[in-house]
């Protein structure tokens, strides 16, 4: 029997793969966001040593953004919201506080590593956007008469 959204691979394990890419993906964001939270301060004085205004409101927006949207695709409710927010999250970060290209020269390696890491999240997480939570998640649960609701 093939299994849905994996041709060609009969019997393949995709539940339990997919649950682990997501909250492998997830769990980035979660563990980010609660220290955000937990560390509201200084993550308020980061955002504000690069000259964006409301840093205290940014940084708290940040880490909830941070741990909701990445709960929501741990257990793949609301999947493809969660994706696209943090996916867009994550590629205004990435532009905003690891622009290599304008550091010093003996940060540039490490900021560049973090742009490209940052680069690849984005794109597992537009995977995501464009191919939902996949089996195993709320999402999958919600379906109506065989059929997800629109970006459900």
């Amino acid at each position: 029997m093939l299994q849905p959204n994996v041709p060609n691979l009969p019997n393949a394990p995709v539940a339990p793969v997919v649950v682990a890419g997501r909250v492998l993906l997830a769990l980035i964001f979660i563990v980010a966001g609660f220290g955000k939270l937990a560390g509201l301060e200084g993550t308020a004085g980061y955002i504000a040593s690069k000259g964006l205004p409301l840093a205290s409101l940014l940084a708290f927006g940040a880490g909830a953004l941070e741990v909701i949207g990445g709960v929501a695709l741990a257990v793949g409710w609301q999947a493809r919201w969660a994706a696209l927010s943090l996916a867009v999250f994550t590629l205004l970060a990435t532009v905003l506080f690891h622009a290599y290209w304008a550091m010093p020269a003996e940060q540039q390696a490490v900021q560049k590593l973090m742009f490209m890491k940052n680069l690849s999240i984005a794109g597992g997480l537009l995977m995501v956007f464009s191919l939902g939570a996949g089996p195993a998640s709320v999402d999958a649960k919600r379906e109506v008469g065989g059929r997800r609701t629109a970006l459900a």
